[in-house]
């Protein structure tokens, strides 16, 4: 089984995010854009694990006061781009919280630098030609990036499996 672990964004974080999508197809931005209901933002990428039990332990010890989270800007990672989020704190200790005892109990994670952020679009084209090595999103595909926040409250533990249409992401 298929599995991260995610923070569920409110209806204003995936307004706002479609409105960024709408806005970049509008400007001649083709790829494989995040369906609206997969957008999230993951804590810890798990990957294949047989027990989604043992992840629901780790999760259920983590203890958390209610935060912020808000827009903040857009980037890439060569074919991947992304919304940022605000760099809280909290969000931060969060993120680092679950890593450690998914660490402690054993269970093996991506365990890339957590860099906060929700994919918008992979493999994106631009006129026709791919962006892969290029740095950043070219100017004039995006010139108002909207604002959204929203409170963060609990984490979601997630199943990912292909479907027909493309991935679907069921919380378990």
């Amino acid at each position: 089984m298929r599995l991260f672990i995610s923070i569920q964004l409110n209806d204003e974080m995936r307004d706002a995010l479609t409105r960024i999508q709408h806005s970049m197809q509008r400007q001649g931005v083709r790829g494989n854009f995040t369906r609206e209901e997969n957008l999230h933002l993951t804590l810890a990428f798990i990957g294949e694990y047989p027990d989604p039990y043992d992840v629901k332990d780790i999760i259920d010890q983590i203890e958390f006061d209610d935060f912020a989270i808000k827009l903040e800007g857009l980037g890439s990672f060569g074919s991947l781009w992304w919304a940022g989020v605000s760099g809280s704190d909290e969000l931060k200790a969060l993120a680092k919280q679950l890593r450690r005892g998914l660490a402690d109990a054993g269970i093996p994670f991506d365990r890339k630098k957590f860099s906060p952020h929700i994919t918008l679009v992979r493999k994106p084209e631009v006129n026709g030609r791919g962006v892969e090595g290029r740095r950043g999103i070219p100017e004039g595909v995006l010139s108002d990036l909207p604002t959204a926040e929203m409170t963060v409250d609990h984490i979601s533990l997630m199943r990912s499996e292909r479907g027909r249409h493309g991935m679907v992401y069921t919380e378990l």
